[in-house]
């Protein structure tokens, strides 16, 4: 019985470990379900795709304290019979190790109407989908301190996920500032 029963052992348990890897990733709301969650009374949302120079970048940069990772944008205009109404910017940042997709929506003043987050795929720091949370922002313009512990309120567990979203809105304002305000 000796050496073939634990191989009967060791092998089953083997491979419960070895495919037991960790796959958190959950996507909670599509670009569109996220678009007509916040803008219901908007009736279109035409893409404006921005692609940013490499002096809005550094100018975004300066400006944000915050690294602009791409030069595309995905941003979308909302309008309500043809009225704009809005911006609807989709975006990643890095959680601890994996991206976090998110949108930001402004209102037409460029102040923070919502914050959804769209796909998380860490495996703690989740928290930072609760409401409470995400309506620290609302309101939010362009200037605004937006650090975390300071006016942005840290998650225990999360720190990394509140502080990476902190700072994609305050690139996101900065963004809007000097290359979407009309």
């Amino acid at each position: 019985m000796g050496l073939h029963w634990r191989a009967y052992t060791v092998i089953p348990i083997t491979l419960v470990v070895a495919s037991s890897g960790y796959c958190w990733a959950t996507q909670y709301l599509t670009v569109e379900q996220a678009q007509k969650l916040i803008f219901s009374e908007a009736t279109e949302f035409l893409p404006s795709a921005v692609e940013l120079t490499r002096e809005q970048m550094q100018a975004i940069e300066k400006n944000s304290g915050v690294h602009v990772r791409l030069s595309s944008q995905n941003v979308w205009e909302a309008k309500r019979d043809g009225k704009f109404i809005g911006w609807f910017i989709q975006d990643e940042v890095l959680g601890k190790h994996e991206f976090i997709t998110w949108a930001l929506a402004l209102n037409t003043d460029g102040s923070v109407r919502q914050i959804e987050i769209l796909d998380y795929r860490e495996t703690y720091g989740y928290q930072i989908r609760e409401a409470n949370w995400r309506e620290q922002f609302y309101g939010k313009k362009y200037g605004a301190a937006l650090k975390l512990d300071v006016d942005i309120k840290n998650i225990s567990g999360a720190t990394l996920s509140c502080r990476h979203i902190t700072d994609g809105v305050k690139r996101l304002l900065s963004v809007y500032e000097l290359v979407l305000k009309k």
